[in-house]
């Protein structure tokens, strides 16, 4: 049995440091009628250990969504505000605030959203949390932001959850970082491969696969005390498990019957049931975002397709017809969009589908193992470029583009975490 070690991950994480370098971010596509915004430089932001108006541009820069105006000045969200000055400069909104330290070391982080066009308040929100989480308030304002433009919730302040790996030095680390890609942390080091990351439903918990006793097995870690367990470990493989909305199953991929098919377990590894029934391979399972559906990639057709069955088992139906290779399903959390890799033209290409209309749109080449925001808005998926494995991210409508890079490792096997309660 080879060495682990796991790292806690609590109030006080391990942050990213020159071993664990951050990602970098940069957006090359934006997104149709973009909308205006002024953000000015928050009154007194300076004492904290993060320049909070600029993490909130880049925020609204990298949805695609935001045309950043430079609004070349400091205002707290007591200033007086110049509807028209704004308004003749081309700003439909205006975002100030201000940042004050409190006696107790916390950050109070104040901020104000205003509407040029109307000439009034749309928002306001007043934080204090510890300096450590300063970035935290940050996001939360951008998703704020975001939800009162643009009328949906904003993924800003989420994590993701991704593999790093070093094959040469036999170094792989589950990581957990920022939506932006910085503050990583690490969740998981082995010196044996780690895939399928997956988050539950409320955020504190990932599921994932490690190989470090020889053979894949399926564990959950929880992320606040850093204990984890075996949830299954059968004979044969264990693989890609993915949790029901409600957080209180599993389903996963396991060849303990011979040939490889879909189960159900409780996440305390109690319960274990078959409910996919082929003669082929059925693997990659994923709840609906309703959980009263499986979708699954099975080769019963002769080649790879996504199909999809009742979560307690019982007849299946194909769903992807176009091409001869379909795998990686996955759904929106509204339901609505079902996203997946598909081998045509001679490589990898991420597709997205209108599940009610049964309408494509290819929307990035060169992809695998995507997953959604939990806003439903945006897929993050691995590609390769550079002769490294990196990660990006698309709308879901194909315009916003961006890339994740860093100086060092693959990061593949992406999980966007949910929405912090």
């Amino acid at each position: 049995m080879t060495k682990l070690s796991t790292l806690i991950l609590t109030g006080a994480l391990i942050t990213g440091s020159s071993a664990y370098a951050q990602m970098r971010v940069e957006v090359v596509g934006v997104g149709s009628n973009q909308i205006p915004i002024a953000i000015a430089a928050f009154a007194e932001e300076g004492v904290a250990p993060a320049q909070v108006s600029a993490i909130i541009r880049a925020d609204l820069e990298r949805s695609g969504m935001f045309k950043i105006i430079d609004a070349g000045s400091t205002l707290s969200e007591s200033s007086p505000v110049d509807y028209s000055q704004w308004k003749s400069r081309g700003a439909d909104a205006l975002v100030v605030g201000s940042v004050q330290k409190l006696a107790d070391g916390r950050f109070e982080v104040r901020y104000k959203l205003h509407d040029t066009i109307k000439t009034n308040q749309l928002s306001s929100m007043t934080q204090s949390a510890q300096a450590k989480y300063t970035r935290l308030s940050a996001h939360k304002i951008a998703d704020d932001i975001y939800e009162k433009l643009t009328g949906s919730r904003g993924a800003f302040a989420t994590r993701v959850a991704y593999v790093n790996e070093n094959r040469g030095a036999r170094d792989y680390r589950l990581e957990i970082a920022d939506a932006d890609g910085e503050a990583v942390q690490v969740a998981v080091r082995s010196n044996e491969p780690i895939i399928s990351p997956a988050w539950s439903p409320d955020g504190s918990k990932v599921a994932y696969v490690s190989f470090e006793k020889r053979k894949p097995i399926i564990y959950v870690q929880d992320l606040v005390t850093g204990a984890r367990k075996i949830v299954v470990n059968e004979k044969g493989s264990n693989s890609a498990p993915s949790w029901s909305p409600d957080g209180t199953r599993l389903t996963m991929a396991l060849s303990k019957d011979g040939h490889t098919q879909v189960y159900v377990v409780g996440i305390d590894g109690s319960g274990l049931r078959r409910v996919s029934n082929s003669n082929g391979i059925d693997t990659e399972p994923q709840f609906s975002a309703d959980g009263q559906t499986i979708y699954f990639t099975s080769d019963r057709s002769g080649g790879p397709q996504v199909y999809k069955m009742p979560a307690a088992g019982g007849n299946a139906q194909r769903v992807t017809f176009n091409g001869s290779y379909n795998i990686s399903p996955r759904v929106s959390s509204d339901g609505k969009t079902l996203a997946w890799v598909s081998q045509r033209d001679g490589g990898y290409s991420l597709y997205a589908m209108d599940l009610a209309s049964s309408q494509e749109l290819r929307l990035a080449d060169g992809a695998t193992e995507p997953s959604f925001s939990p806003n439903g808005k945006y897929i993050m998926y691995a590609t390769k470029g550079g002769g490294r494995t990196s990660l990006a991210v698309v709308s879901v409508d194909g315009r916003v583009k961006q890339r994740l890079t860093t100086q060092a490792g693959n990061i593949r096997e992406p999980n966007w975490g949910p929405f912090m309660k």
